[in-house]
């Protein structure tokens, strides 16, 4: 792995305002290190605070849709857009939602054949047509995700997700953010 993790330069969480800086430091304190989009991104602060607003509004909100679910939708579609970054740093996050070592591996290379219900391949066959084919939206959408039980609400966080990410995959690969070594080995077993 190469020593620099962007092709821009990256932020001392010192120097960061005291919001943001709060911010990393309480993830850092959870994760055990920076995970090295947020010093990448914060080479532009404003930017910086507001992805983390509209991820944790996204991501940390009462839905009808698991945490493993969302990871899930970051994962595959990340994999989908070839971002690295993304799709090391959320399969660990994935692993540790879904409690399952194996299922960020298989969701990556082919949701289809992962240890997933038919429901979540349901979110996912629709998170992969949001994230290239939006414009090919239809109601039969709707009628799909509505039979494995999705709300409307759901069905927008589906999208919203899927978008949001599509947004990072294609920073992280633009500036050449490269994922922390931590990620690749977190919840890879389970006691």
């Amino acid at each position: 792995m190469s020593e620099s993790i962007s092709r821009y330069p990256t932020a001392d969480i010192m120097s960061l305002p005291d919001d943001l800086r709060d911010r990393v430091l309480v993830i850092q304190e959870k994760a055990g290190f920076v995970p090295n989009v947020f010093l990448a991104l914060g080479h532009r602060p404003l930017e910086l605070r507001a992805f983390m607003d509209y991820h944790d509004a996204l991501m940390n909100k009462p839905s009808g849709l698991s945490q493993a679910e969302r990871e899930m939708i970051i994962v595959a579609t990340s994999n989908r857009n070839e971002c690295l970054y993304c799709v090391v740093a959320h399969g660990a996050i994935l692993r540790i939602r879904a409690k399952h070592a194996l299922v960020a591996d298989q969701v990556a290379v082919n949701y289809r054949k992962a240890d997933i219900s038919a429901r979540q391949k349901a979110m996912l066959d629709f998170a992969l047509k949001i994230s290239h084919h939006a414009q090919a939206t239809a109601d039969e959408d709707f009628v799909v995700l509505r039979k494995h039980d999705f709300s409307d609400e759901d069905i927008w966080d589906i999208a919203a997700i899927t978008a949001f990410f599509g947004l990072s995959n294609r920073m992280v690969n633009f500036a050449s953010i490269q994922p922390n070594a931590e990620f690749f080995n977190m919840a890879r077993t389970w006691d």
